[in-house]
Formats: structure tokens, sequence, C-alpha cells
């Protein structure tokens, strides 16, 4: 293939490691292409959309844009509609094609970690990635999800997903203690989050936290769960397998279709970052 541009957009964006998975699956798979780092809001994304040529294949999206990308596609994967965010976008014959990987990048990393299903599942944030956590959980089997949020009233559009599901969704002030101990956590804050760290106690000794943020690690809510006793997945590992996915959709248009010798792909990604294999 023709040396193909890409680039992973928000802010801040400094910090991400996407470059180093991408720019690895790319060189195992022979490919010349490029992926770098913009910043960007969503009050610049249509300007910069507009200025993209023919040699751009495709972008990753964090926060903020992965809402404000909405408008601008033309195709709106399954998920995309589910969940209503974006995080990733081809571009595609003059036509941008939306997708969202976080939710396979979830599902991915509890059951690289072992585990298999859940029953009750917590979700703390109701950000952009809230819904797709929502989604996630639901795939793990989980039949009730509660959200633990700062503001509950800005939040509450999220209960829609429950019916769409088949799930129960309940809303929560972040830091009351729940009826019963969920089984997994999922945590959607930014890393140094101010969060009341008596969360983790008892809730860690029953259950595996997922911890979105990822730099640096561990973040201080990980770090409490671990002195609690409890067991944590690193947010690396649902960016290693959300970019997987990318890769997939940005090589092949297909987010379903394999990649050639897949595993030999996904070995060179988690070694550019030093991801701990499970």
């Amino acid at each position: 293939m023709a040396e193909r541009r890409l680039a992973v957009l928000g802010q801040p964006i400094a910090h991400s490691k996407s470059p180093l998975l991408h720019g690895a699956a790319y060189r195992e798979l022979g490919l010349d292409w490029s992926y770098e780092r913009v910043e960007m809001t969503g009050e610049g994304l249509g300007a910069f959309l507009g200025r993209l040529g023919a040699e751009w294949r495709g972008l990753s999206l964090t926060m903020p844009v992965k809402h404000d990308i909405m408008p601008f596609l033309g195709v709106r994967h399954e998920l995309v509609r589910l969940t209503g965010v974006a995080n990733t976008a081809l571009l595609d014959g003059g036509v941008i094609r939306g997708f969202n990987t976080d939710v396979h990048g979830i599902v991915a990393a509890f059951r690289e970690a072992g585990v298999e299903a859940v029953t009750h599942a917590q979700i703390l944030g109701g950000g952009a990635t809230a819904s797709s956590a929502i989604v996630a959980a639901s795939l793990l089997g989980a039949r009730q999800v509660t959200l633990s949020v700062r503001s509950p009233q800005r939040a509450m559009q999220l209960l829609d997903l429950g019916p769409l599901l088949g799930i129960r969704v309940d809303i929560e002030q972040l830091g009351e203690p729940l009826n019963s101990v969920p089984d997994a956590v999922i945590s959607t804050l930014p890393n140094g989050a101010d969060l009341d760290m008596r969360l983790a106690e008892p809730t860690a000794r029953h259950s595996v936290l997922l911890d979105v943020a990822y730099d640096p690690w561990p973040t201080t809510l990980a770090s409490a769960w671990q002195a609690g006793g409890g067991r944590v997945i690193s947010g690396l590992e649902m960016l290693l397998h959300q970019a997987v996915m990318q890769v997939r959709i940005f090589t092949g248009g297909d987010p379903e279709t394999p990649l050639p010798e897949e595993s030999v792909v996904i070995r060179a990604m988690r070694d550019a970052v030093a991801a701990p294999s499970l």
C-alpha cells in the first residue's frame, strides 16, 4: 500500500501512547504509514477535517472530540449509533465512517485478565467513555450497571441505554456506598481526579478494577485499590485492544476481520508500550 497518514486527535494529547502502538503495528505489517498526535478541540475540528488531503486514511479520537466528530460522520457503525460517540474515523473515498473500538477494548481487557463474565458493574464517571463502558459491561453479561457520577442530572441520558441493552442502569452520586458490591468496576475518570478513596473499601476486596487512565501508572485510584487487596487491570490493556481494532479498520476497513499474523502484531504493539502480558 502507498504511504498513508493517520493521527490521534484530542486535548491534552502529548501523553498519548497511540503513536507507539500504531507505529509498531504498521511496521510489523510492512506499511510505511505515519501516525501523529494533533491537539484538537471541537471548535477546530471542522476546519481540520476540511484540510485533509487524499493521503489521509483515518483518525483516532479521544477527549474532547469523541462527541464532536458525530455531525461529520457520513456512516455510523452500530456501536456508534448505540453509544453516541466515535473514537475512530475512517476516511473512505470522501466519506467519513465512524466506529467505536472502546467497547471492544474494555471487553478484551477483562477477558485477557481472565474475567469472562460479570453480573454487576459499577462505572465511575459519566463522560464520553461511560456509554462504551455500559455496553461493554452488558457484553460481559452484566444485568445491572451502576453509574457513579458527580452530577447525576447531567448523566441522565445514559439511562436510555438500559432498555436498549435489556439491563438495569442506575445512577448514584460518586462516593456514595452502593446497596450491593459490584464484581467489576470501570473507572473512566481522568488520572488525578478528586475521588473519595473510601470507595475502595470493601469494594476492592471483591471487585476487579479496570482504570482506563494509564499515564502515569499506577493511578491514584489503582494504587488505593491494590492497597486494599484488590485486583487492577491497567488502562494500557484497553488502549492496546481498541488500537488493534483501529488498525483492522484503517488497513482493511472492517473491524471484524483479523490482521495477518495478528498475534505477532499484538505482541509488537504490547512491547512498544511495555504493557504487561496477563
